[in-house]
């Protein structure tokens, strides 16, 4: 198994990545009330993505992941975009991604140079309609393949350094991406899912279970979770310990719920914590890749420089 987290343990015990896309790019006034999320602006102001990528590296993140997300073959022939179209976005994700790192890299000194992440949203991801925090997609394991067969070509063809299977809210669709990514010999991915409780991935199925299954694969190089509320994540961490000796992953949202009726942010009334506090609690609980999701800034993901050793 290829170890790409390994230089940076090395070097200061923790690999930081990035934190939210697509509500920074709101932040920075796009607006994202749309289908396509982020990834609507891989058309419309590529520039903002790449200035957001930049931000995190400069903020001290040693992954940054690619506005692909929402990308889906599917998703873009839904909203007028022919497959050709649809092609040249997803490879322009990676492409963006790696341009802010050839930028950063000329005004920061690194050790080890920062890896890029294309990410792989969710089969729900392209329904739009919040799916992806159920997992009750009632769609078979060939059919999920199917889906992500062609865009997981696009994305590995377009330079990235690794996949990141991310929001995985059942096993079948886990299941699905393990078989998949033995027809690309050589390509590696982290799995991470959304988490409902302390102990269930968003279907009602074992977080256990479900880490121990990715965790066999060879190609499989980090697992844990990933947009699913801080309070959750200590217990999660330290069953993810007891089931897989790979690095494990987390990146949390800030402990807001996504209204995907309403589409907007629901405010979180039971949880207080500061992001780095949370983050030192994840760590101890044998995280080693931290980063962070919805809501996350910049300035979060600066934060996380205090972990390292």
């Amino acid at each position: 198994m290829k170890n790409l987290f390994a230089p940076f343990i090395a070097d200061k015990g923790i690999v930081i990545s990035d934190g939210a896309m697509a509500t920074e790019l709101e932040a920075r006034g796009a607006d994202l009330n749309h289908a396509l999320w982020s990834a609507k602006l891989l058309k419309e102001d590529p520039q903002l993505i790449q200035q957001v990528h930049h931000d995190y590296l400069m903020a001290g993140a040693d992954i940054v992941t690619t506005a692909s997300y929402q990308a889906s073959f599917e998703g873009f022939e839904k909203n007028g975009y022919t497959k050709e179209q649809a092609i040249e976005l997803m490879q322009l994700s990676v492409t963006l991604a790696i341009n802010a790192r050839n930028e950063a890299m000329k005004t920061v000194s690194r050790k080890t140079q920062p890896l890029v992440a294309a990410s792989v949203g969710p089969y729900g991801a392209s329904l739009a309609d919040g799916s992806e925090y159920r997992g009750n997609y009632g769609v078979t394991i060939a059919a999920l393949k199917t889906f992500h067969l062609a865009r997981l070509k696009v994305l590995i063809d377009a330079g990235a350094d690794f996949l990141a299977c991310e929001t995985i809210p059942c096993i079948d669709e886990a299941i699905a991406l393990v078989e998949l990514l033995t027809e690309f010999p050589g390509v590696y991915a982290w799995i991470s899912f959304s988490c409902k409780d302390e102990t269930h991935i968003s279907s009602g199925e074992n977080f256990a279970d479900a880490i121990k299954l990715v965790s066999q694969s060879p190609q499989v190089i980090a697992a844990g979770v990933n947009c699913t509320a801080p309070q959750y994540i200590v217990s999660l961490m330290t069953i993810a310990s007891g089931q897989t000796n790979k690095p494990i992953v987390v990146y949390p949202n800030k402990g807001e719920t996504w209204d995907a009726a309403n589409k907007c942010w629901l405010p979180d009334t039971t949880h207080h914590n500061h992001f780095i506090d949370d983050a030192k609690s994840w760590f101890a609980a044998g995280a080693t890749i931290i980063g962070g999701c919805c809501r996350t800034t910049p300035d979060d993901i600066r934060q996380l420089q205090e972990l390292a050793l």
